[in-house]
């Protein structure tokens, strides 16, 4: 039971940016226990959705989309996001997987990543916008709404993890070889129960759609770098996000 709530500590200590402390060895027990990304993201969205919920209460649609992207950085800090630039200037690269590799691995942004961040921070915005604004297809949609895509792109995290092979030493790395086809299919039942209870059917479509988009970005690191590297698997916690968000948004204007 220690190492248990041990690894939970350490999930959000490596996910988030909530000081909860974080040690080489709580990671450890946190990679045996990968199935719990999807909780750490349940409890994220239970926390954007309070702030949504009580913003929404004061301020025009416009406002809270802006205060919760910003949240969203504030709670996960910005190593996701940095990995999405990184994956973003592996794929614009030219030539060999080498040099792309190369690119991805170079510290400087090009503008691949940069693209990529500006179309991910523009989608988030708009999807947020549509369903915050549009409350005829259920009330208050938002908050649970973020419910779902927290925990749909941490579980994104864990699909490509189970289903990839590594790049590289890093902690990308250790993730992918410490994650079981059992870690992915105990997260998607967690995730399944989550997402069903907060937006019923719909939420189980949103979860879908993001594990699919998940897939297509370990499609496309195959590709383009022959495996998955730590950037490649914060990516998918991005892109995953996005598609579950853009999922639900467009669900909201649907007659």
């Amino acid at each position: 039971m220690s190492e248990f709530l041990s690894a939970l500590r350490s999930g959000f200590g490596f996910l988030t940016t909530i000081p909860v402390g974080i040690t080489m060895e709580g990671i450890e027990r946190l990679m045996k226990h990968i199935y719990l990304f999807p909780v750490i993201g349940a409890v994220l969205g239970i926390i954007l959705a309070a702030i949504a919920y009580g913003f929404s209460i004061l301020f025009p649609p416009i406002i809270v989309s802006v205060v919760i992207i910003i949240a969203i950085y504030y709670l996960t800090g910005f190593n996701h996001i940095d990995g999405l630039a990184d994956f973003g200037d592996g794929v614009a690269a030219h030539g060999t997987k080498e040099k792309k590799i190369a690119a991805m691995r170079d510290t400087a942004v090009g503008t691949g990543g940069i693209l990529f961040c500006i179309v991910a921070i523009i989608g988030l915005f708009s999807s947020l916008f549509s369903i915050a604004e549009n409350r005829s297809f259920l009330p208050y949609i938002l908050p649970p709404a973020l419910i779902v895509a927290e925990t749909s792109a941490k579980q994104a995290m864990v699909t490509v993890a189970a289903f990839g092979r590594r790049l590289h030493q890093g902690f990308g790395a250790i993730t992918v070889d410490n994650t079981r086809k059992s870690d992915f299919i105990t997260g998607m039942i967690f995730s399944g129960i989550v997402c069903y209870l907060s937006l019923g059917v719909y939420g189980i479509e949103a979860l879908i759609i993001s594990q699919l988009a998940g897939l297509l970005v370990l499609n496309t690191a195959n590709r383009h770098f022959g495996g998955v590297s730590g950037d490649v698997v914060g990516a998918s916690n991005e892109i995953g996000r996005l598609a579950a968000l853009l999922f639900i948004g467009g669900l909201a204007w649907m007659p």
